[in-house]
């Protein structure tokens, strides 16, 4: 284990080491070293480059924040979307009901339901005498009725004697 610290101890000091190397390349890149002139006037000019230079890296950081807080409420837009398409909101237990359709239709559009719903009302009024007779019909026309009658020795029997 103290092998493993010491490795870990050496690995952590050339990281530190390896990081300072790194940003004195960055800023002898970068930052050129300051050279103060002696006039007033000089000093001057060199305070007002540096202004500038400060407003312009000012407008980026600007902007860049502005972009970073739109990409932000976008993705989280986003995932609110998702959330809501995956259905993830847990169900109410639901309850039965029993409710005629006219009490339905009444509670869906209020006041200005004034369809009835009753199945029953339109229908056709059909009398008994009228199936009696349909019935009879049926009777006489059902030709089946009369081959079983014609079959058979009486069947032959009935049509000798009526033919007579």
């Amino acid at each position: 284990q103290s092998a493993m610290l010491q490795l870990a101890v050496t690995e952590i000091e050339k990281e530190a080491a390896a990081k300072e190397v790194e940003k004195q390349n960055y800023l002898a890149e970068h930052c050129p070293p300051l050279s103060l002139p002696g006039s007033m006037q000089e000093l001057q000019e060199l305070c007002k480059k540096l202004h500038a230079k400060i407003e312009s890296v000012d407008e980026e950081r600007y902007d860049t924040e502005v972009k970073l807080q739109k990409t932000t409420k976008e993705l989280e837009d986003l995932s609110q979307k998702l959330f809501d398409l995956r259905g993830k909101f847990k169900r109410p237990p639901l309850r039965r009901v029993r409710m005629s359709a006219d009490a339905m239709l009444r509670a869906l559009l209020g006041s200005k339901h004034k369809v009835c719903m009753d199945l029953r009302a339109n229908l056709k009024q059909v009398k008994k005498e009228d199936t009696e007779k349909e019935k009879d019909l049926r009777d006489v026309g059902d030709w089946r009725k009369n081959i079983e009658e014609k079959s058979g020795m009486e069947g032959r029997k009935k049509m000798f004697e009526a033919g007579e």
